[in-house]
Order: structure tokens, then C-alpha cells, then sequence
């Protein structure tokens, strides 16, 4: 656009105005205006919205535009504040700025935009601002990293060549350095890429009239986002670059990290452990989806402090009546109570008396508040996620995302690659899904078989430390539970790999129609592994240890040979406790560890190993030397994350500190995940998104399955039930409370069935047979046939009974508090609504000259102006 007049103007804010309006609303010093001898015409859209500053100019909030070159950062002073339209200054600085007939701004990542002064003398142009030829700004999208060892293969470096072209013709230009092992090849993407996206995303009536005519001012982010797609698009010759890098013609390929210094200072280090994350600038670096991920997880543990109050609360309570309950004095002063041998390992009777600790223990996580604890943790599942919706809803909003389409996103990166793109259609197969559902049933059938190779396990392993480990004495069944607990953890980090492994070809076999898609698929059906490999083994001790095991007398025998094992004297929500404990205590510590260390290590290693850093070369062999990143690197904190939160809430009935632990892990996983994205791994490609994808369908489901889990625990594994049956109906206070008894007088005999030692099969084979002539065991039998007594099939029809009522009842609390809590505020809603107005209102003024001729116009609607003719609704 080239400047006309014969006085100096300058269009400021849409109007025309002389010398000296100029140099009082722009603030031109006068040395700059005095080196303008003819008219100087900035355009209206350039300096209505934009603001000069040392480094940068900014034409939207929060968009780079522009950097300024050919002129020392002095000469460039920010706007001053408080003014109608933001104004720029430049002063003539001596000799670093000459000349100053040469003013660059150049975009970042762009072509520069010229203004052009004349010097005395001269006759050129008065004003020129466009897009010109300029010395191109060292600044690349994509970096490839090529070993010189490969070079000695021609099919790999006609290969590599015949990529480089591709990328040759279809705008990209790149420049090759190397040194003594390595050759790089820095990628550039042409502008025009850029452009062609531009017009297919953003409609014209949405965009200031001749800004589509511009030079193309973009995101870095987005920038390396559709270098990545265009990258990983097949070739005329049928290559991609993921394809390249998995035969070995590419070592590597990357963006690069580039003005990661804020971050490091501010977010990516362990002091701002307590400080605010700044999503907005974690937004403008990773792109969306990293920032709504640590958004998310911000909230997540924003969200774990009452819930951590509450369960620590809850397990104190139990401190309070750890010495007065009824219940554990009666075991402790149990002594002439002797309890039938629980194993082949343990051939003696043992008083009950002997139990006394862990009956204290148990009733710090099992007791009444245990059954309000679990309805709490199943409101508070519900208003977690509602809040997050109408949070997540103001951040969408903020970033200009909340009506983005993402098949018109995939659509319009498949033109930008291909004129002739033509998108996959929605198709389904019944037989593919039918295999999928064999496949998937097969798989989890696999992950129920690992729970019943942890019982064969436990039942080998208490006959093995009870002859191998004889100094254990009575504490074979603890060793046994905690070492059981030990080889699971072992069990689901194998099982990981193979999950993600099966998870990955499923999704392969189901051909998912965009990347989205298949990473939704694959988020659903990898889940689902995973969750039966962490939960197996609890749900196997909360309802299936100690049921099936028969009674003394007559048990059921792994093999005809090895008894099965049972729970603890104390109960089986004591096994579930510590099942619990060491599970969620080694992934909250022992993973974190493996999770920082590793990668700290292997960037450690590499940097000492390498040799001498090449100058020009140093900034691309810094971010080779870091960590690889994958499509699914978030993907795995996600998974991580998700099954923490499962801890958090389907077994929380049984261990009331599991949102108190996952807290303090939250605290140290933010932190660590922003280490290793800024400084320990490659930068990863940005992705859009305005939401967190199938992850919020997976808590959900959490929500749902930790109801049902938790209602099944304290019906049929907690003795919340039998105390509450027996307060009402058997003991002492069924008739009314009595202020000189305890109601729960009398529980500890009432609960132990009775078994005469004489019916034993080999009864000289048991330590003491002689003086014991009945022994007790836990469960409601008869002692004259062992057949279920009266009460058992009372209890049974009770409990049944209580996980219905409460599985109702959470759920309903669950349905009122969404409906209670909208998802999306009202704010946000009126502000799109406003939006939509608007955008139609300059619809209206653009063709009003087409439908009332001769009129006067009107300009764009306010946003909902008082009118007569409003109406107070709308029927449609």
C-alpha cells in the first residue's frame, strides 16, 4: 500500500489528520518527521490496534505480530497508558540505528514488513508498507537430525533427498549444517501455507475488511502445528516423516524450544511449587491441550483440599475412640477366646486377645464415619467435575475456542497438504466391533486371571515363609499381604506396556477416521485395561478373600493341596487398607522418581557424552540432546493421573488418607511435569483443543464405579452393617438406649461362630488340641451341622438392602448436584450470545446498501440496545 497526498497525514483510528495531529497522537518525535519530506500514511488497522514495544508488536492481545530489526531496542519506546488509541515512539539514536531511512518490523516467523523513510535527496516513496524480499530471520519451524553412519546408504539418502524436495515444492525452504557425527537440516515453512489456512478457518465476515489481504501474523504455536501435519502427511512418494524416522533415513525430527525462558523462571522450577500456574503463557508455548491438561490438574488438586480435610478428619476420629471403643476392649481382654488355625502355615490356636493392635487400627478407617465419608467423596466427585465444566468453560472463552469445530480443523489442515483432499467418511463395521469386543473381554478376562495368579501367589508364599522365614512367628499373614502387594505393583507395570501395546492395535484395526478420533478410541480402551490391571487384586480382597475358603473342618484346597487363604483376624478391611497403602504410596513416590530421574538422567548422560558444541550449531544440538517426545507423551500423564483419581475415589471407604496422599502428589506433579516438558524433553507439538477430550467421560465413569465400589465396601466388607444390625436387634440397646451399658456390649462373642475341635480331621496335628476343646472363627455358622445360621441370612438380606438404598441415594445426590451446578456459567453464555449479535449486526451493516438504497446507514448493533419492539421471548 504505497502513500498518496501531498501533505503529511496519517489515518489514526480510521480518520485523516495533518502534521501536527499526527506527531500529538502518534508521538512522532520530530527528528522523524522532519526526514519526511512528503505524506506518511500508516494504516488505520495498524495503529488503531497496535502497540510498539522494545521487543514486540502486538495487533490482538496476547498475539506476537511483530519484532522490530534494523534499529537498536532503544529507539523504540512502549506506548504511554491511559491514551484513546495506542501510539508508538521512535527517536533517532545516533549511529546504531542508521539509517533510519530503513525501518523494519518483522513479523516473527514472517516476511519483514518495511516502512520506508527517503533522506534528503531522495525521491523514493514517501510510505510503503507490503511484504518484500528481506534477509531471512534465523528462524526455523522443524529441525532434522540425520546420523552420518546412514549417509553410507544410497536408498536412505535418495530417500532423504527426495523428502527434502517434496518439502521443496510444497514452500519449504531448509538449510543444512552438520558436525563431526550428526547433520541437521533446519525446516522453514513459506508463508503462503499459513495464508491458505488463514482463509479457510476464519471467514471474511468475521475478519476487518483487507485483513485477509495482510501479511500472515500466526501463533508459533499453530505455526509448528500445521508444519507438523503438513510433515507427517504422506508425499507424492508415499513417505512421511514418522515413517522416515522409523526406517532410520531421519534420526530425529523436532520443533525446536524457543523463548522457554519465562516459563523456566516462573512455572518450571520446585520453588513456585505453591505459586498459580500462568496457563495463558503455557497456552501461547505448548498450545492447547498441554495447557488444558495442567489447568485441569490445577483444579484437580485445588479441589483434593476439602476432600483431604474431610478423610483426614474422618481417620482422626477413629484416634478418639481408639482406646475407648467397646469393640477392641472386648479383644483386648479376650484372653480365654481361642481362634481356629487360618492356614497350614500356622497349625496352633491363638487368643483373640493376641489381635488387640489391629483391632484398634481397623477401627480408625472402619467406623461410622467411614459410611459419610463415602457419600461426601461421591457429592464431591459430582461438584468437582461441574466445576471444572464451567471452568474450563471461561478458559475456552477466554482463548477464542468455544465454538471451534474440530472436523473443520482436520478438514482444513488436509486442504492446506492436498488441494484435492477429500474427507473419510463415518462408516462402522458390526464385525469389527464384535472382534474388538472379543479382543477387549479376552484382554480384561486376562486382567481378573492376574488376580487369581496374586491369590495362588500369597497362598505359596505364606506356606514358604512359614517354613523358610520361622522368625516371622504371627506376622507371616502381614508379610504375605504386603509382599502380595509388592508383586502386583510389579505385575501392573508389565502389564502397562503390554495394555498400551494391545490398546494401540485395537485401535488400528478399528481405522479411526481422524487422529482425534483414534485418540479417543484408544484413550476408552486403554482405560479400561488399565483399570482392571490396578483394581483387580482390591477388588479381589474387598469381596472375594475369606468367602470362599469354607470353614474349619471342612476348607477348600488350591489344587487338593495348599489352603486358601483368608483375611486377617481383624477383618479384611485391614488387608484392603494396607493393599491400598502400598499400591498408591509406591505410585506416588517410587513412580515420581523413576519419572524425574530417568529422563534427568538420560539428558545428563548425553550432554557429558557429547563433544565439543559447534557455535552455530549449539541451540539445535541442545534440543537434540534432550529427551524424545511421542504422540502420546501426555497421553501418559493423563492415564497417570486418571488412575490416581480411581484411587482417590472407588475404594476411598477403605482408606480415608487417599486424598490427602494423592494432594501432596499433585504438588510435586505439576511441578515435575513442567520440568520435563521445559527442560529435560524435546519441545512437543502443539495441539488445539477446547477440552480434555474422552478423559472427562472417564471420570465420569470413575464417579459412577466409586458409588457402586465404595456402597459394596462398607455393605459386605466393612462390619459397619453387623454392628449397626447388632446394636438394634441383638445387644443391649435394642430395646432402647441405657446409659450404664454400651450397646455394643457382648459384639465381639455375638460375631464369632463357634467350631469343636474334636471334628477336626487330624486334630493331634494342631499345637495345644488337648486343652482347647472349641475354637472360634469369623462368619455366622452353625455350630451343630456348620450350615448358615439365622443371622447370616439376616445380614445378607440387610446389607443387600443398604448398597441399594445407598447406591440410590448417592446417585440421586450425584444427578442434583449437575443439575445444581450448570456447566456453563451464565457470563460465558451471554458473552457468546453477545458475540453472535454482533457478528450479526455486521452482517446487517455490510448489506444494508444492498436492501435499503438511498438510506442512510447505521452502524454495527450494539450489543443488546433497549428497543420497544424487543421481545420479551421468542417462541419457535
Amino acid at each position: 500500500m504505497r502513500g498518496r497526498g501531498l501533505e503529511a497525514r496519517a489515518a489514526v483510528g480510521g480518520r485523516e489528520e495533518t502534521r501536527a495531529e499526527v506527531e500529538s497522537e502518534t508521538r512522532l518525535p520530530v527528528a522523524l518527521l522532519w526526514a519526511l519530506p512528503g505524506a506518511l500514511v500508516l494504516p488505520g488497522e495498524l495503529l488503531a490496534g497496535a502497540r510498539l514495544g522494545p521487543h514486540s508488536l502486538r495487533t490482538r492481545p496476547g498475539q506476537p505480530f511483530a519484532r522490530a530489526a534494523g534499529c537498536c531496542p532503544r529507539c523504540i519506546k512502549p506506548p504511554k497508558a491511559g491514551r484513546e488509541h495506542p501510539a508508538w515512539e521512535a527517536r533517532y539514536c545516533g549511529s546504531e540505528c542508521q539509517p533510519l531511512s530503513r525501518l523494519r518490523f518483522t513479523p516473527q516467523g514472517e516476511e519483514s514488513l518495511q516502512i520506508l523513510v527517503p533522506t534528503e535527496g531522495e525521491s523514493l516513496p514517501l510510505m510503503d508498507i507490503n511484504t518484500c524480499e528481506t534477509e531471512a530471520p534465523e528462524l526455523w519451524d522443524y529441525v532434522f537430525v540425520v546420523d552420518r553412519r546412514t549417509q553410507r546408504n544410497p536408498g536412505q539418502v535418495q530417500r532423504q533427498r527426495r523428502f527434502l524436495e517434496e518439502l521443496e515444492n510444497q514452500g519449504f525452504r531448509y538449510k543444512a549444517m552438520e558436525d563431526q557425527e550428526k547433520e541437521f537440516f533446519g525446516i522453514r515453512a513459506d508463508n503462503s501455507i499459513f495464508d491458505r489456512y488463514r482463509r479457510l478457518t476464519e471467514p471474511e465476515d468475521t475478519v476487518p475488511r483487507g485483513e485477509l489481504s495482510r501479511p500472515t501474523s500466526i501463533q508459533a504455536t499453530n505455526r509448528i502445528r500445521i508444519v507438523d501435519f503438513v510433515l507427517n502427511s504422506k508425499t507424492a512418494a508415499g513417505d512421511t516423516l514418522q515413517d522416515l524416522v522409523k526406517d532410520g533415513v531421519f534420526e530425529a525430527g523436532f520443533p525446536l524450544h524457543e523463548g522457554e525462558a519465562h516459563l523456566k523462571k516462573t512455572w518450571a522450577r520446585w520453588r513456585s511449587m505453591f505459586q498459580r500456574q500462568p496457563i495463558s503463557d503455557i497456552r501461547d508455548y505448548f498450545g492447547e491441550k498441554v495447557a488444558l491438561y495442567f489447568a485441569w490438574l490445577g483444579w484437580y488438586t485445588y479441589m483434593l483440599v476439602p476432600a483431604a480435610v474431610v478423610g483426614l478428619i474422618v481417620f482422626l476420629s477413629g484416634f478418639s475412640q481408639f482406646e475407648a471403643s467397646q469393640i477392641s476392649k472386648e479383644i483386648c481382654k479376650a484372653h480365654d477366646i481361642y481362634m481356629c488355625p487360618r492356614g497350614d502355615h500356622n497349625r496352633r490356636f491363638q487368643r483373640l486377645s493376641d489381635t488387640c493392635a489391629y483391632a484398634k487400627l481397623t477401627h480408625l478407617f472402619d467406623n461410622e464415619g467411614t459410611v459419610l465419608f463415602a457419600i461426601f467423596m461421591a457429592l464431591w466427585a459430582t461438584v468437582f467435575l461441574e466445576l471444572w465444566k464451567r471452568e474450563r468453560a471461561r478458559v475456552v472463552l477466554q482463548w477464542e475456542l468455544y465454538g471451534w469445530d474440530e472436523d473443520q480443523e482436520e478438514m482444513a489442515l488436509g486442504l492446506i497438504t492436498c488441494p484435492d483432499y477429500q474427507p473419510r467418511l463415518h462408516q462402522h463395521s458390526y464385525l469389527r466391533s464384535t472382534v474388538i469386543l472379543l479382543l477387549s473381554l479376552l484382554m480384561i478376562c486376562l486382567m481378573i486371571g492376574m488376580a487369581h495368579v496374586l491369590v495362588v501367589y500369597r497362598v505359596l508364599a505364606a506356606a514358604l515363609f512359614s517354613s523358610a522365614l520361622p522368625f516371622l512367628g504371627e506376622q507371616v499373614t502381614t508379610a504375605v499381604v504386603v509382599s502380595g502387594a509388592l508383586v502386583h505393583y510389579v505385575a501392573i507395570i508389565l502389564m502397562t506396556k503390554i495394555n498400551k501395546y494391545v490398546a494401540l492395535k485395537l485401535c488400528d484395526f478399528e481405522k479411526p477416521r481422524t487422529f482425534s478420533e483414534r485418540e479417543s478410541k484408544f484413550t476408552v480402551k486403554f482405560f479400561t485395561l488399565q483399570f482392571f490391571a490396578h483394581f483387580s487384586s482390591l477388588i479381589y480382597i474387598a469381596f472375594i478373600l475369606g468367602r470362599i475358603n469354607g470353614h474349619p473342618g471342612k476348607t477348600v484346597r488350591l489344587a487338593g493341596l495348599w489352603k486358601l487363604e483368608e483375611c486377617h483376624l481383624s477383618g479384611c478391611m485391614m488387608d484392603l487398607f494396607v493393599q491400598m497403602a502400598v499400591i498408591m504410596g509406591l505410585k506416588q513416590t517410587l513412580s515420581n522418581c523413576v519419572e524425574y530421574l530417568k529422563p534427568w538422567l538420560a539428558h545428563k548422560y548425553r550432554s557429558w557424552r557429547a563433544r565439543s558444541q559447534d557455535p552455530d550449531l549449539g541451540h539445535w544440538q541442545r534440543n537434540y540432546r534432550l529427551n524424545p517426545v511421542y504422540t502420546f507423551s501426555l497421553f501418559n500423564e493423563f492415564m497417570e493421573m486418571m488412575i490416581q483419581y480411581g484411587f482417590t475415589t472407588i475404594f476411598v471407604a477403605a482408606f480415608p488418607l487417599a486424598p490427602l496422599l494423592a494432594l501432596f502428589s499433585n504438588l510435586v506433579e505439576i511441578r515435575l511435569d513442567a520440568i520435563k516438558m521445559v527442560r529435560l524433553q524435546r519441545r512437543l507439538v502443539p495441539r488445539k483443543a477446547k477440552d480434555i477430550g474422552a478423559w472427562l467421560q472417564v471420570l465420569e465413569i470413575i464417579g459412577v464405579l466409586a458409588v457402586i465400589a465404595n456402597g459394596m465396601v462398607i455393605a459386605f466388607t466393612s462390619e459397619f452393617i453387623p454392628r449397626t444390625v447388632y446394636k438394634h436387634r441383638y445387644g443391649p440397646c435394642r430395646r432402647g438406649a441405657q446409659s450404664e451399658v454400651d450397646c455394643f456390649t457382648g459384639y465381639v462373642n455375638h460375631s464369632l461362630s463357634v467350631f469343636y475341635t474334636k471334628d477336626f480331621q487330624d486334630p493331634a496335628k494342631i499345637e495345644g488340641w488337648e486343652n482347647v476343646t472349641q475354637c472360634r472363627y469369623r462368619d455366622y455358622f452353625s455350630a451343630q451341622d456348620s450350615s448358615f445360621s439365622e443371622q447370616h441370612w439376616f445380614l445378607l438380606a440387610i446389607r443387600l438392602a443398604f448398597l441399594i438404598l445407598f447406591e440410590h441415594v448417592a446417585l440421586c445426590i450425584k444427578l442434583i448436584a449437575a443439575w445444581f451446578v450448570p456447566d456453563v456459567p451464565q457470563s460465558v453464555k451471554n458473552e457468546v450470545l453477545k458475540k453472535k449479535y454482533q457478528r450479526l449486526g455486521q452482517k446487517r451493516w455490510r448489506g444494508r446498501a444492498g436492501w435499503e438504497r438511498g438510506g442512510a446507514g447505521v452502524g454495527p448493533l450494539n450489543p443488546f440496545p433497549a428497543s420497544s419492539c424487543s421481545p420479551k421471548s421468542t417462541d419457535v
